[in-house]
């Protein structure tokens, strides 16, 4: 049985490719290409294809928006290609989905149909993979992450930028925005704040403070233990989460 493929690009260039190195496989059949994912949804629905082959990023609707539309009885396998966007690819490697770097090699493309090919081999109708479900619940989530923070001063309400904000402090019952040389002071708990940040850019490093990464210049190891984020600014916050971890999501923010 061959492999019905759906490529979804909007380059027209990048379809060419992934059309030519797929032509020379003669299990695989090419149902169709896209350039956007109005037409996708179109073509998924209507000719119901074994596989996508989908970039990540499109003008308008990019890949995720499109395959949150579609229902998980809808959905086919999927392969994401992309150019080098350090996000996506590490979310895609935490779940084990598979994914294809712009431009795509030959190897490195047959690598992905054979892996797809065998999937379905061994269930004809597979279920989607618990994964992608999870990934697109939580583009989904940050999608609605906040983008401006509302504070009251005085008469005045100021939309500040989540951008802008260097860190934030815990006060009791209050959160202190630390943004430049000014600050804001919010009634809202951490946790509550936390949860509405965009958390590709924002951690929690300790109890009382939530660190914009972006504005990290360096960490600084002390003695027993104790370690310093140093913005770039000059400003020492103390971290008690993993240092590890905190590297690790620097690497990425």
């Amino acid at each position: 049985m061959k492999l019905r493929v759906l490529i979804i690009d909007d380059e027209s260039l990048a379809r060419d490719r992934l059309r030519r190195l797929l032509g020379s496989d003669p299990e695989v059949e090419i149902v169709g290409e896209c350039a956007d994912g109005p037409s996708a949804l179109e073509q998924i629905r209507e000719r119901r294809p074994d596989l996508l082959l989908l970039d990540v990023q499109m003008p308008g609707m990019d890949g995720f928006e499109m395959l949150r539309k579609l229902g998980p009885g809808e959905l086919p396998g999927v392969v994401f290609v992309t150019a080098y966007d350090e996000h996506a690819v590490r979310a895609f490697e935490s779940r084990a989905l598979d994914y294809l770097l712009k431009p795509p090699t030959k190897a490195r493309l047959a690598e992905a149909i054979s892996r797809a090919r065998q999937q379905l081999h061994t269930s004809p109708a597979p279920a989607v993979p618990q994964a992608l479900l999870d990934l697109l619940a939580e583009r989904e989530a940050a999608a609605t992450r906040i983008r401006r923070i509302a504070v009251k001063s005085g008469e005045r309400l100021i939309f500040v930028p989540t951008e802008q904000i260097d860190w934030v402090e815990a006060a009791g019952n209050y959160a202190v925005l630390h943004v430049g040389k000014e600050t804001h002071i919010l009634r809202e708990t951490m946790g509550a704040l936390e949860a509405q940040l965009p958390p590709e850019a924002f951690l929690r490093v300790s109890r009382s403070a939530i660190l914009n990464l972006r504005r990290v210049k360096e960490l600084l190891s002390q003695r027993a233990g104790e370690h310093d984020a140093i913005l770039l600014d000059g400003q020492r916050i103390g971290i008690t989460r993993s240092l590890r971890e905190v590297e690790e999501r620097l690497r990425f923010a």
